[in-house]
């Protein structure tokens, strides 16, 4: 039975994950801040088939803890899913708050580059694999994404870069880049779930479950097969629309 590592596990993509992954015969160390998800997580499928570990991903020392204490049969680690992360504001940089600049990049960059070369050497030994939760706005940055979207856009190409330096061990990296997905993110980022459903209000969004199905899908593929990375937006989602400002005089 195979093993993985998902961060952010108590909402969202990450809860989707996990339950997609035990499913499908994995087992899951589950991470995140809200130790009663967590708990509830195990209740639902099993302490066989997951593993809680709680910490905030920008606390070394807690994620040491919680990857050194590993019972024997979740130490194994075959994928690690990448997927912790937020957005903080939506003002413009002249007007953001640095405090919410430095909880991204702590969040976002940081904690994910720690992790990742913390879990490599045995992801080198198992010849297992990384996928990572990028964004689109990695790719087609928008009015007051910022520093969120620079630390997705460091996301994905760090991502990238792993597969050029993990070239000939068999492990396979891919970096997912959602567009719309309608989880408790735009919550956490507005401080309002009145504003999140407004944001999602008739837009047919994609859901954690649709994330979860295709990360499944790529880490059930065949060793020798690598998706490098994917974009992924709903149907009523694009990336177009260039804004240009006109002088009214």
């Amino acid at each position: 039975m195979k093993t993985a590592f998902v961060t952010g596990a108590t909402a969202g993509i990450g809860k989707a994950t996990v339950e997609a992954l035990v499913e499908a015969g994995w087992r899951c160390v589950a991470t995140g801040r809200r130790q009663e998800r967590l708990d509830t997580l195990v209740e639902q499928l099993g302490s066989d088939k997951v593993h809680p570990c709680v910490f905030d991903v920008r606390d070394e020392a807690a994620m040491d803890a919680a990857i050194a204490a590993l019972p024997d049969d979740f130490a194994g680690i075959d994928l690690l899913v990448n997927n912790a992360g937020l957005a903080q504001g939506l003002a413009p940089a002249q007007e953001a708050d640095l405090d919410d600049w430095q909880t991204m990049i702590d969040t976002n960059v940081s904690a994910m580059v720690r992790l990742t070369r913390k879990l490599l050497p045995g992801l080198v030994e198992h010849k297992g694999a990384i996928v990572t939760i990028g964004s689109v706005a990695g790719s087609y940055v928008y009015p007051g994404g910022n520093v969120y979207a620079g630390s997705k856009a460091f996301a994905n190409h760090f991502t990238l870069a792993l597969r050029a330096d993990l070239h000939g061990t068999g492990v396979r990296v891919t970096s997912i880049e959602p567009g719309m997905v309608e989880t408790e993110f735009t919550t956490v980022r507005t401080g309002s779930k009145q504003k999140s459903d407004e944001f999602y209000a008739g837009t047919n969004p994609m859901t954690g479950e649709d994330i979860a199905a295709t990360i499944r899908w790529i880490a059930e593929l065949p060793p020798h097969l690598n998706i490098n990375r994917l974009e992924i937006m709903p149907v009523t989602q694009d990336f177009a629309g260039f804004r240009v400002a006109r002088d009214e005089g």
